[in-house]
């Protein structure tokens, strides 16, 4: 089962760039930005419940979809490439087994716990 779950993520992560082809920024924006979402693990400076919001709210893709339809539908550019970035790298963390937080502990995620 976690083959197919990586299967349907890199094809998530595939439909993120290919999207990304028709926005009119260069290529390489994409990838400059890919990893920006990661700044939402600052969060676990303060404590694990903040980095679990902060971390969970720059990684679910309901977050990254609005995002992408409010800048499709409002004809900005910059928004709808915010939620490609945000689709694509919530893609490839779970990819790589990391899925959204829960409060307790950074490595417990929806996905199981990181590294076991």
């Amino acid at each position: 089962m976690k083959n197919l779950v990586r299967v349907e993520e890199a094809c998530m992560l595939a439909l993120a760039i290919y999207g990304n082809s028709f926005l009119p920024f260069a290529a390489w924006v994409f990838w400059v930005l890919f990893l920006l979402p990661d700044v939402g693990m600052l969060g676990y400076l303060v404590n694990a419940r903040i980095g679990a919001v902060t971390y969970n709210v720059l990684h679910h893709k309901g977050v990254a979809i609005a995002c992408y339809l409010a800048g499709y539908i409002f004809k900005v550019n910059e928004l709808a490439l915010a939620g490609l970035v945000l689709f694509g790298h919530s893609s490839f963390d779970r990819l790589l087994g990391y899925g959204l937080k829960y409060p307790d502990a950074f490595k417990h995620t929806h996905l199981g716990w990181i590294g076991k």
